[in-house]
């Protein structure tokens, strides 16, 4: 049986280094970026405008789309040339090229508005003595709730997909992916603890996705490791993609004043 080709826009930052290593020997990679990739079937080309990318899509199988603005807190400008405009033209050129399924890369942050809400807002802040015994994860049949501009544009991606799905026949399967963080350490704050999502586990459940049954046109998931504080809950990843967790954070943080961190 001849290896899946697989498309990862925005192949060039943590994700998608972290993707391309834990996946080479498993599909064909091809990376798509504004930066050249060496080592890898590498396009340049930027997802504002689609002819630059077009021949990217060219023989795929999955495209595993990163690639945006991933700042929390980025300008609208930035927000809607790379995330809204962005994902629009990656959805019209895997429709154009007959690509069968995306796996998009969503974020928690589609839902972050609940980190102000308690009892989240405990985990969140680390008052783990104020949550309640009997309190539980959030699913996903929670609320849209973005936290901000970057969090509206991933519910806008999930909105995309489904229409995409409907009417043009392409699966694809939203992962609202925690936090993957550089050195995959977790132990630095509250926010950390709760949603690192480890490298091992981001390259597992993104395997799941690209291999996931065909039957599966449209879902979305919420992604982290098995970790000991959740405000997202991980148990229809587990039972409909099979995800199996292998890392978990612990129950304590350690305040680090500087950090190299990618949210």
């Amino acid at each position: 049986i001849s290896m899946k080709s697989i498309l990862i826009t925005g192949g060039a930052g943590l994700v998608g280094s972290v993707l391309t290593k834990g996946l080479k020997d498993k599909f064909n990679i091809r990376i798509l970026d504004i930066k050249k990739v060496d080592g890898v079937d590498s396009y340049n080309g930027d997802i504002s405008n689609i002819d630059s990318i077009m021949p990217a899509f060219e023989g795929i199988d999955t495209v595993v789309h990163l690639a945006g603005d991933r700042r929390v807190y980025g300008d609208w400008d930035s927000i809607l040339n790379n995330n809204i405009i962005g994902l629009y033209n990656i959805y019209e050129a895997t429709r154009l090229s007959g690509v069968k399924r995306v796996v998009f890369a969503s974020s928690q942050h589609a839902t972050g508005g609940f980190y102000d809400v308690e009892p989240y807002s405990f985990i969140n802040d680390g008052k783990y003595e104020k949550l309640p015994t009997d309190y539980k994860p959030l699913d996903e049949t929670c609320r849209i709730r973005p936290d901000s501009f970057y969090g509206a544009s991933k519910s806008f991606g999930e909105s995309m997909s489904s229409y995409y799905s409907d009417f043009h026949n392409i699966s694809t399967i939203n992962i609202r992916i925690g936090w993957v963080i550089s050195d995959d350490d977790p132990t630095f704050s509250p926010a950390s603890l709760n949603l690192w999502l480890s490298h091992r586990d981001i390259v597992q459940i993104i395997d799941l996705s690209i291999n996931a049954p065909e039957e599966i046109k449209y879902d979305t998931f919420y992604a982290t490791s098995d970790n000991y504080w959740k405000i997202w809950s991980i148990e229809k990843a587990k039972r409909i993609l099979k995800y199996k967790p292998f890392d978990g954070a612990g129950s304590e943080f350690v305040a680090r004043e500087t950090r190299d961190a990618d949210k």
